[in-house]
């Protein structure tokens, strides 16, 4: 594709923006002029490039991983463009280009849920103006007023002669008229949509099935050599020797490679002999001083900030200290959550092929500006000279957010100089040096009246905070505020849909060796864990009906309850279950969206777990692909119960235990419940769909557990307790 020329920016211009967008935790966004200029012949504006044969060229920034972003924005873009569904596929723009035309594209990171509910309205007005121009080329033509021609599946009409013209046959002349000015543009009613919100086929299903998707490993260039790569197993540890010599000789062997102070590379003619000889090199390692951390050592010292008192608070209404100190009775819980790797299918890797002229990189990536800016620092040339070209991907789930294995071949390829290099991470390299789901603990102490009314909570969380890892310059006077996911006060992001007359939810910072990061749900999952369990062990110790007590403290907060009402109602909570099964309930908000769940489970004799089936609900503003929504639930629910069951990641020595799916198994077929799943999208917002109900997977199992048992589970994965009933 061309483009403009790029300018010249500076690196260090360059990466500083780049830093700051990567740590963006709120981004304003709006439609700038220079998004509908054209560059190229056949693209009307940069979302929209219209080929003689009429396909539709949807480009689209934020990255596919699974999820379905890819074929929802190009619905939006392709319901205001008004073209005909069956023409259009989709490309990735890169963020050279994006840098090059001032940042047209926008954000083209993919986390937090984000992808369709921060980019739909600047997309949809990317299409909106496209049609526009259209039209008024296909009136300029024949003369005639844009106001007498109206446009469906991509044909333009004029409405007094009866005359037409296909897309195809008018993007050329589209292309040189003047955008639409902003205040011109008039976005349809979702009421009216005709593509999107429709159940319409996945534009990647096809590929995938056939074996035509190319992913990062599956990459060819021609000329192209494979490194291993082995980082010092203990956090924080450097490299002390190795002995290159040893395995020189070795079959295939081109090089050895010091990547950085902590790793070691082998570059080889296939990536197998890469892997064998760097098994076989001799390394040394300086382990530093982490060599004797353990999870043990980071459970006491979590254990020690549940009454520290150094804690900041971010959700706070009334005087919690006096009114437990007058409450009638207390009620008191422990939680705690390990750490989790993202064990995504297709291994970190990345290709960079390095020149003193320039740094092309292809790579699965989750935000490629973030990967061009890591692609810049580490082969020091100026941005102008560098590239990322994105690839699917295998799975992000947050993991791939990071740059750390981008940064890694960019150095191997500067040692291998005009060859193109793949850097394959091996599964047991992803598994002991992920970015890992922050581990927490949290105390809740919830005070009583004579009439068992909640008069007091206090949730205290002690633990990782990720933006510190990540993005400590979020981190203000001591405060996350990823860590209170959830627990927010009424707001359009991740809040609290319970109303306490008093309320403190704080948090004592604390950061083992173990690296954080974006773990797909993030801090929602065990927050609401944490809270959705809390509740009911108090509901258990007033006897009250767990829904009954939840509608009450929810007054002020309709749409949780609406979605907690249905998951309610479609599971028949009035009626007995089937014999030997029992339920739980949760909710929370996330990601802008509403979710419940209610989990059906049965124990047997040998305390056996059977999850038979979990009615989801969802509300999320718009539902752009409600069969995308759908299997996003049920993939959550896979993902979710996955982690409740079996998934944590120990740390012994400095290094993580867990080194393969051997030790940190996945959920299987046969613990995967039904799934019943209802999207009440009430319009006025757009929430995420991606993430949220992740986090009502685990409670609402717990709490079925406990209905069933009398056992409550207050630290995960359930593999660690016996559910026999005692």
């Amino acid at each position: 594709m061309n483009t403009t020329t790029m300018p010249s920016v500076s690196r260090r211009r360059f990466l500083g923006t780049s830093t700051a967008v990567a740590g963006s935790l709120v981004v304003g966004f709006h439609i700038p002029d220079q998004a509908l200029a054209q560059t190229a012949p056949g693209e009307i504006n940069a979302w929209v490039v219209i080929k003689p044969d009429d396909t539709v060229v949807v480009r689209i920034a934020r990255s596919e991983m699974g999820q379905g972003t890819l074929t929802g924005l190009a619905q939006l873009v392709a319901e205001e463009l008004e073209c005909d569904w069956s023409k259009v596929t989709t490309e990735y723009p890169t963020p050279g280009q994006n840098v090059a035309r001032n940042r047209v594209w926008q954000n083209f990171s993919t986390g937090g849920s984000r992808g369709i509910r921060e980019s739909n309205d600047y997309v949809r007005r990317g299409g909106a103006a496209a049609r526009l121009m259209l039209v008024k080329a296909a009136a300029d033509g024949w003369g005639v007023s844009p106001n007498e021609c109206s446009v469906a599946s991509g044909v333009v009409t004029h409405r007094g002669s009866g005359r037409s013209a296909r897309y195809g046959q008018l993007a050329e002349a589209a292309s040189k008229l003047t955008p639409p000015a902003p205040a011109d543009i008039t976005l349809k009613d979702p009421k009216t949509w005709k593509i999107a919100g429709k159940p319409v086929a996945r534009l990647d299903t096809r590929a995938k099935v056939d074996g035509s998707q190319v992913y990062g490993m599956d990459l060819k260039l021609p000329g192209m050599l494979n490194a291993a790569i082995k980082d010092c197993p203990v956090f924080g540890g450097k490299i002390r020797s190795f002995d290159a010599g040893a395995v020189a000789a070795r079959p295939g062997v081109k090089k050895v490679v010091q990547v950085g102070d902590s790793a070691v590379a082998v570059v080889a003619d296939t990536w197998w002999h890469a892997k064998t000889a760097l098994d076989a090199l001799p390394i040394q390692w300086d382990e530093g001083p982490n060599a004797k951390a353990s999870s043990a050592d980071t459970a006491q010292t979590l254990k020690a900030g549940l009454t520290a008192n150094d804690a900041v608070s971010a959700h706070k209404v009334g005087d919690v200290k006096a009114a437990l100190g007058q409450a009638a009775r207390t009620i008191e819980a422990v939680y705690s959550y390990p750490h989790q790797n993202h064990a995504c299918m297709e291994v970190m890797n990345a290709t960079a092929l390095y020149t003193r002229e320039r740094c092309e990189v292809w790579c699965p990536t989750q935000n490629g500006e973030a990967a061009f800016a890591a692609t810049v620092e580490a082969s020091g040339l100026p941005a102008a000279r560098c590239e990322v070209h994105k690839i699917h991907l295998g799975g992000g789930f947050g993991r791939r957010g990071m740059t750390d294995y981008v940064r890694q071949a960019v150095a191997i390829a500067k040692e291998m100089p005009g060859t193109p290099v793949k850097l394959i991470w091996s599964r047991e390299e992803d598994m002991q040096h992920g970015r890992y789901h922050p581990v927490t603990q949290c105390r809740l102490v919830a005070g009583l009246d004579k009439d068992d009314n909640i008069t007091a909570l206090h949730m205290r969380i002690s633990g990782q905070s990720i933006l510190a890892g990540v993005f400590p310059q979020n981190v203000r006077n001591g405060l996350d505020p990823v860590v209170f996911q959830g627990l927010n006060p009424p707001g359009p992001e991740a809040s609290m849909g319970y109303t306490f007359p008093n309320l403190l939810v704080d948090h004592a910072m604390r950061n083992p060796p173990v690296p954080p990061g974006f773990w797909r749900g993030v801090n929602l999952n065990q927050n609401t864990i944490y809270l959705e369990c809390f509740i009911d062990e108090i509901a258990a110790a007033t006897r009250q009906d767990p829904l009954a007590l939840r509608r009450k403290l929810m007054k002020n907060s309709p749409k949780h309850l609406a979605v907690l009402n249905e998951v309610a109602d479609k599971a028949g909570w009035d009626k007995p279950a089937p014999r030997g099964v029992y339920r739980g309930l949760a909710q929370t908000m996330g990601f802008g969206s509403y979710v419940a769940a209610c989990a059906e489970v049965s124990v047997n004799d040998a305390g056996e777990l059977k999850i038979h089936r979990i009615v989801a609900a969802t509300d999320c503003g718009h539902a752009v692909n409600p069969q995308q929504i759908e299997a996003q639930v049920e993939g959550s629910f896979v993902y979710g119960l996955g982690a409740a069951l079996f998934q944590e990641c120990t740390l012994k020595d400095g290094r993580i235990e867990q080194t393969n799916f051997d030790t940190y198994p996945t959920l299987l077929m046969k613990h995967m419940p039904k799934v019943d799943t209802y999207i009440r999208p009430s319009g006025g917002f757009w929430g995420g769909v991606g993430e949220p109900t992740i986090a009502v997977a685990a409670p609402a199992v717990l709490n079925a557990i406990f209905a069933a048992t009398g056992k409550r589970i207050r630290d995960l994965p359930l593999k660690n307790h016996s559910l026999k009933k005692a």
